[in-house]
């Protein structure tokens, strides 16, 4: 019977790493594609005339931006129906909000078309993305690692942080291809609808999954303990205080993720002058290093702690930055040595990712986890990551400062160096009943 019953928890586990890993991938090869694709959709929904091409690409990423100020929205909604019927149906819930709003875009008519409209409703389908794609990540993280078995909390917890990489994969590979298959004009008059409504067959498969998914064991228990709203771990007071040391620990990873893997395209082509396909190239081998090292990572901060993997991380971060971009912008480094270090980059990056997840889920009681480790991701995410391309481009615009990308990754990463050391050496050997 004790043998059956570990049968029904792997599958159970497994079952709960997949439902929540596809729909974190969609979410991602979603917001990875609008990255990739910013300069087209700036040419269709934000060219104003009289401004610069840079002007167009700032109204771009400023519509990005207001997506991702929509998340902690999205986290405190969902998150608390999360935290009070059940990971489960929210999840399914996210899941189908968000395939929506995805495919509502691919659909949707130019300024060419509707003139002013178009960038308004634009910009009100990725809010609507943002608030639901805001329940989806803690949800996600709750799910997976209250599924995961005793000691690999890390490991399935980067399977998180594994989905993004390969849904920034998935969404830079289709645009490449779609650059490589079409002409300029195709890509640009109908050629970038169509990752936007691939997403409907990917959700359908996703929602497919999370129907069939039971309630985590560690919700259910919760559920059932009577409850101390006097229990100082669950107050309000620390709920929030803990939410901004999340924040604090997770700004570098924000930061240094979104300025070398969403925003690098954009960056090369404006400031540095690369072509489109040599900019996506550069992006795809920066998102393999992301994937490739973030379950090595995971898997070690379960045997050596979160605190030893993401510190040695975030030293790397600090460390590679500046040389990276100096060495992308030396005209005299060959194709192959600027490919090894956006590579490098991308590796640096998935270090942190990949133990990220679960040091985030360790920090909060079952009552709260899915909202407070899904708010602390979200308003990083929204201050460090979807402002940063607005911010750096702006920057650039304003100074002619072309390092700007280095200042803002080093800057947000010593501050998570000093948040980091605040954590404990056994958070990962405790179990999250005990939190």
């Amino acid at each position: 019977m004790a043998a059956h019953t570990a049968v029904i928890d792997a599958r159970r586990s497994r079952q709960a790493l997949l439902a929540g890993s596809v729909g974190n991938f969609i979410e991602w090869y979603e917001f990875g594609v609008y990255g990739f694709l910013a300069t087209v959709i700036a040419a269709n929904f934000f060219t104003l005339q009289g401004e610069s091409e840079i002007t167009s690409l700032i109204l771009t990423y400023a519509a990005f931006a207001l997506a991702f100020f929509c998340r902690p929205i999205g986290a405190v909604i969902f998150g608390r129906i999360g935290d009070r019927i059940g990971r489960r149906p929210t999840l399914i819930a996210v899941l189908l909000l968000m395939t929506l709003a995805t495919a509502l875009i691919g659909v949707m008519p130019t300024y060419a078309a509707i003139g002013v409209a178009a960038p308004l409703l634009l910009t009100l389908l990725r809010m609507l993305q943002g608030l639901f794609a805001g329940g989806e990540f803690g949800g996600a993280v709750s799910l997976m690692t209250e599924f995961a078995p005793p000691g690999k909390r890390g490991q399935y917890g980067a399977w998180q942080s594994l989905t993004v990489a390969l849904g920034l994969l998935a969404g830079a590979g289709l645009v490449t291809l779609l650059a490589a298959l079409l002409s300029k004009e195709q890509l640009y008059q109908w050629g970038w609808r169509i990752p936007f409504l691939l997403a409907l067959p990917m959700g359908a498969v996703a929602l497919w999954l999370r129907l069939k998914l039971e309630e985590t064991p560690t919700f259910t228990q919760a559920q059932r303990a009577p409850r101390t709203d006097t229990a100082p771990a669950a107050s309000l007071r620390g709920v929030v205080t803990t939410i901004l040391l999340g924040i604090g620990r997770m700004m570098g990873w924000s930061a240094a993720g979104y300025t070398f893997l969403v925003v690098m395209p954009s960056y090369l082509q404006t400031s540095l002058h690369a072509t489109f396909q040599q900019a996506l190239v550069a992006t795809v081998l920066a998102n393999v290093g992301f994937a490739l090292t973030i379950l090595p990572a995971g898997i070690l901060s379960d045997r050596w702690g979160r605190k030893t993997v993401m510190l040695t991380a975030m030293l790397a971060v600090i460390l590679f930055t500046f040389p990276l971009l100096h060495l992308l912008q030396d005209t005299q480094s060959s194709l192959a040595i600027k490919g090894i270090a956006v590579l490098t980059a991308g590796a640096v990056v998935g270090l942190l990712a990949g133990p990220g997840p679960a040091m985030l889920a360790e920090m909060f009681p079952t009552r709260v986890r899915y909202t407070g480790l899904g708010l602390a991701y979200s308003l990083s995410n929204a201050v460090f990551s979807g402002s940063a391309g607005l911010i750096i481009t702006g920057l650039i615009k304003q100074t002619g400062n072309i390092d700007i990308p280095a200042y803002y990754v080093v800057a947000t990463s010593l501050v998570s160096l000093l948040a980091l050391m605040t954590l404990r050496r056994d958070d990962h050997l405790r179990s999250l009943n005990e939190r």
